[in-house]
């Protein structure tokens, strides 16, 4: 009996012993620390950093300007530096304008828009760069558009705050909503100096009577792969006095705002005043 229940005592405490001593570590075979004698995860396994690549791009628009191909800047303005196609030579002295509702376009016809607006002012070399957070697919896209202005559902009288604090509105008696573009300076009428204002907005037709004067502006295409995308939108600013009507600031220089010829004339020849500049891509 003695010797049975010495047996019974010495399993017992070598079984307590063996449960005492099991192991901690890392149980999880496919993690970096694995320990193939732990008997017990204690919860410090590690693994590899597991990367997902990127599938889609977030693009920053970059507005530049030349006169058919002479930079054009705020150090630039206020110098009589350039002719346009009916030979008046010019300055500028103050360039302003709104673009909204970028999209891009597959050739399958499905597209993918890029909603707000931004407003470009080279006078005071703002809206220079426009940071939108939208993530575009990578993917071939036959074209790039955006509205110059805004389009009727958007141009709505004093509906943005940023843009009343910065005298942006179009006047209430010539359609309401908001300016396009302002682009004012001098030029050389019979050998003095004179004043111009190309202000684009809303046509006035008649009294009361308005008509929508907002473009598309269609660009070339180009291809996204990779994460961080900076796109630059050219503005040649004399194919606004060129294609295809020829201007001639003796006869449009002043007044222009209720000008429902000079308004249309405008909305016209900006169909031509913009491309598509340099595409940087970077992951």
């Amino acid at each position: 009996t003695n010797i049975f229940i010495t047996t019974i005592l010495i399993s017992a405490i070598a079984l307590f012993t063996t449960s005492c001593s099991k192991q901690d570590g890392c149980t999880d075979s496919i993690a970096n620390n694995y320990d193939s004698d732990a008997d017990n995860d204690d919860g410090s396994c590690t693994y590899d950093e597991v990367i997902t690549p990127p599938t889609s791009s977030k693009i920053t628009f970059t507005f530049s300007h030349n006169f058919d191909g002479v930079a054009v800047d705020n150090n630039t303005f206020n110098q009589f530096n350039y002719k346009n196609l009916n030979d008046d030579t010019l300055s500028i002295s103050k360039l302003r304008y709104l673009v909204s509702d970028l999209r891009l376009y597959k050739s399958n016809g499905d597209s993918v828009m890029i909603n707000g607006y931004n407003l470009v002012d080279v006078t005071n070399a703002t809206g220079m760069t426009y940071a939108t957070t939208v993530e575009v697919p990578f993917d071939t896209y036959s074209g790039v558009s955006f509205i110059f202005g805004f389009d009727s559902t958007d141009n709505v009288d004093q509906a943005y705050p940023d843009l009343n604090i910065t005298n942006w509105n179009w006047p209430a008696m010539l359609g309401g909503g908001y300016h396009f573009m302002q682009m004012e300076g001098m030029y050389k009428e019979l050998g003095n100096d004179s004043t111009y204002g190309y202000h684009n907005g809303t046509a006035r037709v008649s009294t009361g009577v308005f008509e929508q004067n907002y473009f598309k502006a269609d660009l070339a295409g180009t291809t996204l792969s990779k994460a961080n995308v900076n796109m630059e939108i050219e503005m040649n600013i004399a194919e606004w006095y060129k294609s295809p009507n020829t201007w001639d600031l003796n006869q449009y220089h002043a007044v222009l705002m209720s000008n429902y010829s000079a308004q249309k004339l405008m909305q016209a020849n900006g169909s031509s005043v913009f491309s598509l500049g340099t595409v940087t891509q970077a992951d």
